[in-house]
């Protein structure tokens, strides 16, 4: 006689459900841009075409910026970048960064342990079988990294993990 084992479609029905649980769970979660001006709403960064952007960005900063995408670890000068600044969204020029808050996080890619005030929103990303906080521009809605609650040597135990391409940097005036 068979013992009375669960059936795999009894396990696979479960599973769902237990997923399809967390993922409402998640998605009650705030997502917007936690400190931006409602103005930005119906910014004309908003309704800037597809095509105007590839027009406008590099092709690797499209990629990053309006597809989501992850530029190669080590690959931009801004990870090593020292001097006192700020740092832009390279798609709308807007301050995201000041140069006070970015440390080395020995990953490859520029980290600051937080943002300049109403720079940022968040969404929940799901992709690569992980949950991750990522991050966009407030006001053009650019995709700039994830975030990450790992890194308790910096004031705020946070890692904003930024894709280079999607910055610009901006020296602060010589005195």
């Amino acid at each position: 006689m068979r013992p009375n084992l669960p059936t795999r479609r009894l396990f696979l029905l479960s599973s769902a459900a237990f997923l399809g649980a967390c993922s409402a769970a998640r998605a009650a979660e705030p997502q917007g841009p936690a400190d931006s001006p409602a103005a930005w709403a119906d910014s004309d960064w908003r309704r800037i075409s597809d095509a105007e952007w590839r027009r406008r960005l590099s092709p690797e900063a499209y990629r990053v910026l309006r597809r989501h995408g992850t530029e190669r670890a080590f690959t931009s000068p801004l990870t090593d970048e020292k001097r006192a600044g700020t740092y832009h969204c390279a798609g709308c020029d807007l301050p995201l960064f000041s140069s006070d808050t970015k440390f080395d996080s020995g990953t490859g890619w520029p980290s600051f342990w937080t943002h300049l005030p109403g720079a940022f929103g968040t969404s929940i990303d799901r992709s690569f079988f992980m949950v991750r906080t990522e991050y966009h521009c407030a006001r053009c809605l650019g995709h700039h990294g994830h975030v990450f609650d790992d890194w308790p040597s910096v004031p705020t135990g946070q890692r904003w993990c930024n894709n280079g391409v999607a910055l610009r940097f901006r020296p602060a005036a010589e005195g």
